[in-house]
């Protein structure tokens, strides 16, 4: 993959005048490396990091044909886990997604996995974050084709996330789900009623049984690694039949108001990273302090200060195995037919026909029509335009901070 656009030199302060993720990964991050086993994944989201807008990755020299003044402009690392790299991917993102949404109610439901599977999470990050896309897509369908819920095929987008606001470990799955169905023979759209789509626990129960017996299912096939704790014989059925006794939480969240409201909270969680810069107050003495939402505490904003290792380790739980697909569509948005099914749709609802797909844009358009600033224009005199006079060859072209799978399906 080829490094990304190439951006002004990006300032070591955060956008509130604190510490960046990456100056953190630059300072500690080495003695890290030293101390720590890390995987392919997480070696290449902290190299990305630590060089995404600096000289390391490369860039060009600009200068003005108004006035002459120059500017320095490093390559983007264009890791998804790179809290700098995500604004033009999640943009050109909704502007796709903008195509498919129709004029009915949208539900968010959530689905969680149990505390208790996180002991498996070292060795099995890919099946066990796949299987929760799988089971929650099963659980979704047959309740979705049974005759007395709607008896047709729903519209699901699922994003997958995997933290919480300290950063613990916290494997959710958030699912965007058509207030509707297409019924299987395709005459007509079946309605769910407003502001519900199926009841919660019944949805758990058997989104419970799916992914228990899927994973039953992986070790006897030898495609789960098993801990220690778990290895001897009889104690891994032993440790599921205890999990299907626990009450697995399935939530919904309030409908969205429209169509519109569903690309604003896309906007904001499809391409989110475990913490932005924003949310970061400082480094000091070896000590991160971050910002945390406190849900049980009437959502009050707090400090949180970690030592940077913990603060790290933290971190790097939640980098998803390379290639992973963490943006998925199921039912009739499912790839193999969304188009010809979304047509489907439209006839039966009768609205307008949806914006035309957009072109590829430059990402210096793209920045002028999201934020108004335009890159290409001088910073100094304000009238001339920038233009290349020098590409700026990697510090370090042997260390490769790239190449990671694109999110979505």
């Amino acid at each position: 993959m080829e490094p990304g656009p190439a951006l002004p030199a990006a300032p070591t302060a955060g956008p509130r005048g604190g510490v960046e993720l990456a100056e953190i990964f630059r300072t500690h991050g080495e003695a890290f490396r030293r101390t720590h086993r890390l995987n392919r994944a997480q070696r290449r989201a902290m190299r990305a990091i630590e060089t995404c807008r600096t000289a390391a990755l490369g860039g060009h020299r600009d200068v003005c044909d108004h006035c002459g003044a120059e500017r320095l402009s490093y390559n983007s690392c264009r890791n998804r886990h790179c809290p700098k790299c995500q604004s033009l991917a999640t943009a050109r993102w909704l502007d796709a997604r903008r195509a498919e949404l129709l004029p009915v109610e949208y539900l968010h439901v959530v689905f969680t996995l149990p505390h208790a599977l996180y002991t498996l999470l070292d060795h099995n990050a890919r099946l066990l974050y796949s299987l929760l896309f799988r089971t929650t897509a099963a659980t979704l369908s047959a309740f979705a084709h049974d005759p007395r819920h709607l008896g047709g095929e729903l519209g699901v987008t699922a994003v997958l996330h995997t933290w919480g606001q300290t950063l613990t470990q916290h494997v959710h799955l958030h699912c965007i789900v058509t207030g509707g169905a297409l019924a299987a023979d395709g005459s007509r759209w079946i309605p769910t009623k407003p502001g519900f789509l199926f009841p919660v626990r019944a949805l758990a129960q058997v989104f419970r049984a799916k992914y228990l017996e899927a994973l039953d299912r992986a070790a006897a096939a030898g495609t789960l690694t098993l801990p220690d704790s778990l290895s001897a014989p009889g104690t891994f059925h032993a440790w599921l039949a205890s999990l299907r006794q626990q009450a697995w939480v399935v939530y919904a969240k309030p409908p969205f108001a429209g169509p519109e409201q569903v690309l604003q909270y896309l906007g904001r969680y499809t391409h989110r990273v475990a913490l932005s810069n924003d949310r970061l107050v400082d480094l000091h003495d070896g000590v991160v302090r971050f910002r945390w939402k406190d849900y049980t505490d009437d959502d009050r904003v707090k400090i949180m200060a970690l030592p940077a290792e913990e603060f790290m380790r933290r971190f790097l739980l939640h980098i998803v195995p390379e290639r992973f697909v963490r943006i998925r569509h199921f039912g009739f948005l499912a790839n193999r037919a969304r188009e010809t099914k979304l047509e489907r749709c439209r006839q039966l609802l009768g609205p307008p026909l949806p914006p035309p797909a957009p072109t590829e844009e430059s990402v210096p358009a793209l920045l002028l029509r999201l934020t108004g600033i335009d890159i290409e224009r001088c910073h100094v005199c304000g009238l001339g335009r920038l233009g290349c006079v020098e590409i700026l060859r990697p510090t370090h072209p042997a260390r490769p901070a790239l190449a990671l799978a694109p999110d979505t399906s």
